[in-house]
This record gives C-alpha cells, structure tokens and sequence, in this order.
C-alpha cells in the first residue's frame, strides 16, 4: 500500500469511522442490489442456477392493466407532491429568516421540526384519529358549521390530499434546514448593498434571498426528479386500505406485495428496474432543463 494512503488514513481515521456507517448503509441497500436487478431477466428457482427469461416478465408487467393503475396512481400523487409539498420548506425557510426575535424563532423551529422524529405508523394514526367521520376533529369542527361528515380515509381522492398535508406536516420544517442554510450562506454585503439603494424588505427577499437559493433549489429539485416515482412507500402503504386501495395504491406497494407476499421476485424486480430507469432519466432531463434556465444543475 503505498506510504501516502496510510499517512492520510492516520491522519483522518476518525472521519472515516464517521463515514462508515452510511457508506455501509449505501453499499449493502443501494450498490450490492444493482447486481441482483439481473434477476429482472431471469426466473427465480429455488435450486440455481437461475433460467434466463430475457424481457418476459416486462412483457408480463406491461400487459398487466394493474401495473398501470398503480403507474397512474404514481404520477398522479407525485405530481401532487412536487406542487404543494416542495415549495413549502422554500417558504418556511424565507419567513423563519424574517423572525428577529432568537427564543420565539427558537421555539418555532422546534415544534415544525418535531414531526419530522415521529414514524409513519404514529403519525397516520393521529391523522386517521382527527380524520376519523363519527368522532374526528375536523368533522367535529365542519359539522358544527352543518356541513355533513366526510369518511376522507375512505373516499379515494380525499386519500391522496391526505397524503400530501400529512407529508407538508412531517417534511416542511425540517427540510427548511437546506434552504435556512442557503440563506445564511448568503453574501451580507449583498443586503447591504440593496439597502442603499433604498430596498424594503419585500424587495431585499425578491432579489437578494431568492436567487441566492436559485442553487439549491435548483440541486434538490433535480433530486426530487429522480425520486419521483418513488411515492413514499412508509407513508402510504400505513394509511391505504381496501377501500382506497384503487387510488393510492403505487408502485412501491405493488413491487412489496408481488414480491414479499406473493414471492414472484422477478417480476418485482422488473417493476423496480424500470422505476429506477425512469428516475435516471429524470433525473438527466431535470438537470439540463435547469441547466439551459437557470444556469445550475447538479454537476
């Protein structure tokens, strides 16, 4: 091993025992797979060696009229997500940096980062307890006003609402941390400079604060992009049921239930391998769109 390599592992041994959990984490969860998405191709036997089956269960997967409900349900509360979800930590970010005051900007920071703890077990059942039609909070409150109960964990397209404030309810605050960052991050000459030639507040936010998250916006959009198929499995496989099974069910769940519970590995495997192809690909077009429009782009 040549004497550079072992100096700087003396040097830095502490961060690389820092680093190895997570990169233990992503070789065993991410990378070792990546080998085995070549079960896609073949079919699964008990005894190897496996059979090559080439593309027939990609045949089987596009002919199933399951695998595109699922597909439709995907894009449908994904697309929910990246329009009501993502730019809610943007605005938290902007207004928490307006709060002058350090305890109660504290004490803020703290009750909306707290969700962000909380499991999805425990937080769908607070949300189906306050949802619930015979006794649930907000019933409670509209039936008050005569408005007549409404089942939201039972009614298909009042599923999906759900999913999306119980994810603004869980995420916003504690990825406003990204953005708070890219604030602080900014150049306070910048502000100095606005206020000199006479800019309010409002206008130092719009052409100060802004575009100076413009890069980090841009970075974990492109991110989003790559994960846009992927709905959430934690969430929604704790808040579906069988009545609202036909509009939140996605591809995760389908991929966990053909492939857990009713062992056809292969055929999961090929429904997995094309969600991260169509995440790849996404991902590659989100990055040279906010290429050519903005300039920045993940690399």
């Amino acid at each position: 091993m040549p004497r550079r390599i072992v100096l700087g592992f003396r040097r830095w041994w502490p961060y690389y025992v820092m680093l190895a959990p997570g990169l233990i984490f992503f070789v065993v969860w991410h990378y070792f797979p990546i080998w085995q998405a070549k079960m896609a191709f073949e079919q699964v036997r008990i005894i190897p060696p496996n059979i090559w089956v080439g593309l027939k269960h990609f045949q089987t997967l596009f002919t199933s009229p399951v695998f595109y409900q699922v597909l439709a349900n995907t894009l449908i509360i994904s697309t929910l997500k990246i329009l009501f979800v993502f730019p809610v930590p943007i605005l938290v970010a902007l207004l928490l940096n307006e709060i002058r005051g350090g305890r109660f900007r504290k004490f803020v920071q703290s009750a909306i980062y707290l969700p962000h703890f909380l499991s999805w077990v425990v937080i769908a059942g607070i949300f189906i307890s306050i949802l619930s039609p015979s006794d649930g909070a907000v019933n409670q409150i509209t039936g008050f006003f005569g408005a007549k109960p409404i089942g939201y964990m039972t009614d298909g397209n009042a599923s999906r609402w759900v999913l999306v404030f119980s994810e603004i309810w869980r995420s916003a605050g504690w990825d406003s941390l990204l953005y708070l960052a890219a604030i602080i991050g900014i150049d306070q000459q910048l502000y100095d400079a606005a206020e000199i030639d006479g800019a309010n507040r409002w206008q130092k936010v719009l052409h100060v604060t802004i575009p100076g998250m413009v890069p980090t916006i841009a970075t974990l959009f492109i991110l989003n992009m790559g994960m846009f198929l992927s709905a959430d499995l934690n969430q929604v496989i704790n808040f579906i049921n069988d009545v609202n099974r036909g509009q939140i069910d996605i591809l995760d769940t389908y991929v966990y239930r053909i492939g857990l519970r009713t062992g056809e590995y292969s055929l999961a495997t090929a429904a997995g391998l094309f969600k991260a192809v169509i995440g790849m690909v996404m991902i590659l077009a989100a990055h040279f769109v906010s290429k050519r429009l903005t300039g920045k782009g993940v690399w």
